[in-house]
């Protein structure tokens, strides 16, 4: 089994197995969508574009650092926020960092993701009060654009 390196051990390492990551959720949302299996490939367009951006925000840590500049204790060690947030990527935080990474079209592929991580768990809504799709062409289009 592999195991995720963390950025405050190996950052270049992390980003590395984060990009790796990304790589092989993208391969599994194309397949999933050639399988017409949408919010399954949804999901995975969405956790690709997750370990995209760790992988970004990792290699950017230092300019991100100044935005988090509080440290926690995790498992008894001080930890850096930025490293926190660059390990775990909230979802809650995918659009800020995306911001701060100053990458407009990333934070446009984020806008994206996060519309599919709604799709998959709502699937699609006729009446765009659960999900921002009302048709499978357009969720189609966007696990290929992000992806």
């Amino acid at each position: 089994m592999y195991e995720l390196s963390k950025p405050w051990r190996d950052l270049e390492k992390y980003r590395r197995d984060r990009l790796r990551e990304a790589l092989y959720e993208a391969e599994l949302a194309e397949e999933f969508l050639k399988n017409g299996l949408l919010r399954d490939a949804a999901g995975k367009a969405f956790q690709a574009v997750k370990a995209y951006l760790a992988a970004a925000a990792a290699q950017k840590r230092e300019a991100l650092a100044p935005h988090y500049p509080v440290e926690k204790a995790v498992q008894k060690r001080r930890v850096a926020v930025v490293d926190l947030i660059v390990a775990y990527m909230p979802t809650t935080r995918m659009k800020e960092v995306a911001a701060r990474l100053g990458d407009n079209e990333l934070e446009l592929v984020v806008e994206k993701a996060l519309d599919l991580r709604q799709f998959q768990y709502n699937g699609l809504d006729k009446e765009s009060v659960f999900s921002r799709y009302v048709a499978t062409e357009i969720v189609e289009k966007d696990v290929r654009d992000v992806v």
